[in-house]
């Protein structure tokens, strides 16, 4: 498996942050709503990236595994949080949950048959696999 050193660095005031992926350079940052210069996306904004990306890339492998005419995916997200006891389907009942909206737009000549497997195949992106599981972040100080 490919993996990448993700280094983020923030200078002494503001939320600005210099991020290297690898070869990639990019920035994140807060709106200026929230105290920030907008100067990137915000680290939510960024994971939702990521699920998005992660889940068109599954989509367009497996359509070109089976020869489907995929033409094109758009997927569209939205995260927000939740006071629990207003989600009938969540498992937890107190206090904050985030929610993550997903909407996916398939582009070519497929039958119901082949989008409705595109749409449960987009649960089986990496990315999502990892966000609803368990996870353990490991810290500790340079």
């Amino acid at each position: 498996m490919h993996m990448n050193h993700v280094t983020v660095r923030g200078g002494s005031s503001g939320f600005a942050q210099d991020i290297t992926v690898g070869p990639h350079h990019l920035k994140a940052d807060e709106p200026v709503d929230l105290g920030g210069t907008d100067t990137g996306p915000s680290p939510y904004d960024l994971l939702l990236a990521a699920l998005g990306a992660c889940t068109s890339m599954t989509l367009r492998m497996y359509a070109d595994r089976k020869g489907w005419p995929l033409a094109g995916v758009t997927v569209t997200l939205r995260h927000e949080k939740i006071h629990a006891r207003d989600c009938a389907d969540c498992e937890t009942k107190v206090g904050r949950i985030d929610r993550i909206e997903r909407v996916i737009a398939l582009d070519g000549d497929l039958d119901a048959d082949q989008r409705e497997r595109l749409l449960e195949i987009a649960d089986k992106c990496p990315v999502h696999r990892t966000l609803l599981s368990e996870i353990r972040i490991d810290t500790r100080l340079a």
